[in-house]
């Protein structure tokens, strides 16, 4: 493919997503959304992130099932459940991880 085929694909591509955006904003933004569509709305924010956290925790690893891994991510779950706090989350998450990749390596 040549430069001008690429950008032509990467232009469209990106006219399009900002006609979609804008298309909701502007069908939306002046009326406001309705109870019935707003009350699921609100459990996109932990749908999105589970669907990103879990398979990086159970297939993240070396291995199909990384112990050091699951471990990890079930104390920053607790942690996350106990504290509500971010830095708490990560810095329990990160450090188990660690401390377990070394002492099981």
């Amino acid at each position: 493919m040549s430069d001008a085929v690429i950008w032509t694909i990467i232009f469209a591509a990106g006219l399009g997503t900002f006609a979609l955006r804008l298309s909701f904003i502007q069908a939306v933004g002046r009326r406001g959304m309705p109870e019935w569509l707003r009350r699921p709305l609100r459990y996109v924010p932990a749908a999105v992130l589970s669907a990103l956290v879990v398979p990086g925790i159970l297939l993240g690893g070396e291995a199909p099932f990384d112990p050091a891994r699951v471990t990890a991510g079930v104390v920053a779950a607790l942690v996350a459940w106990r504290t509500r706090g971010t830095i708490y989350v990560l810095a329990a998450g990160m450090g188990t991880l660690w401390l377990l990749t070394a002492v099981l390596r």
